[in-house]
């Protein structure tokens, strides 16, 4: 089998060549084996998580190919990733671009972040035939990468409703929050939607009427939501406060580990714990409860604890 390395260079492949899914499962190499054991840790909580919540993500619905769009396909080295928006995805976008790109990228860091998020560049799951994605679901190694829910909401939160130039956000979220959780709202305020408050935000999260009206943003819906872990099961879950180590470990097993790492920088603007903190001293303890109910099986299932700050009712 002949395959390409992200430096365009011809690898010649053994038919016995390892599948990601193999060395994960099956190590060969023991810096791998002991790594294997804490993903067992990990997919052990999901499993457990789906058990005893079985009737809260209620009976096994079918996913249907709009449950996939998030899944990304890396045909070459049989993988597939499910990204979540705020946990590192425009850097394992980048990535998979190398990946899948035969040669046509070589490092992540210089592909533009708009570019990673075209959708065509890179091919997800719900392009697929039925047959094609259960042989994928099957036979890929299936990872993700998570981060502690209220952190994450934070991070998208300062992202969408901060920054000036997400004006689509300030229209298409912000004069909608406005109008419905701000009384007295300036005609301004409710035109531009352009200062949304923390406090508000989370009333509109909360709000029975948000749910039934649209399933929430990618940015601030639950993994539980974006990923279906209790449908999909899988491989490998990594964690934002493991990132680099958890990510080389992925491209360790996918056999790329020697002239691929996954890029690394200090972003000074990052939403830390103590940010988080913060943001949370304004929000009431029935609304604080009412936000840990929505966000309640990512924090049960990728096992993080309930944060200290929290004045729950």
């Amino acid at each position: 089998v002949m395959r390409r390395n992200p430096f365009g260079m011809d690898i010649c492949c053994q038919k016995g060549s390892r599948s990601p899914l193999q060395e994960l499962y099956n190590p060969t190499q023991v810096s791998l084996s002991n790594t294997a054991i804490l993903h067992q840790i990990r997919r052990d909580q999901v499993t457990d998580t789906c058990r005893a919540n079985s009737v809260s993500s209620r009976k096994r619905r079918v996913l249907t190919p709009n449950d996939l769009k998030h899944l990304v396909v890396d045909e070459d080295h049989e993988m597939i990733y499910c990204y979540v928006p705020k946990v590192a995805c425009t850097n394992w976008k980048r990535v998979m671009m190398v990946l899948t790109g035969r040669g046509k990228y070589n490092d992540p860091m210089e592909i533009p972040a708009n570019e990673a998020h075209v959708s065509s560049n890179l091919k997800t799951l719900n392009q697929y035939s039925i047959p094609e994605i259960n042989h994928r679901l099957k036979n890929y190694m299936k990872f993700l990468f998570v981060r502690e829910p209220f952190e994450r909401l934070v991070s998208a939160y300062r992202n969408k409703f901060t920054q000036k130039y997400n004006t689509s956000f300030h229209k298409r979220y912000g004069t909608k929050i406005v109008r419905r959780q701000r009384k007295n709202a300036t005609q301004e305020a409710l035109r531009k939607g352009d200062d949304v408050k923390f406090e508000e935000f989370v009333a509109y999260l909360i709000d029975p009427h948000t749910q039934r009206e649209e399933p929430f943003n990618e940015h601030w819906q639950t993994v539980y939501s974006l990923c279906h872990p209790c449908h999909i099961h899988y491989d490998l879950i990594g964690k934002y406060e493991t990132l680099e180590e958890d990510s080389n470990y992925v491209l360790q097993l996918a056999g790329v580990g020697n002239y691929l790492k996954f890029p690394t920088y200090a972003k000074s603007t990052r939403t830390t714990d103590e940010m988080t903190t913060e943001f949370f001293q304004n929000i009431s303890s029935l609304h604080q409860t009412q936000l840990y109910e929505v966000y309640k099986l990512d924090f049960l299932m990728f096992n993080y604890s309930v944060p200290s700050y929290l004045k729950l009712e």
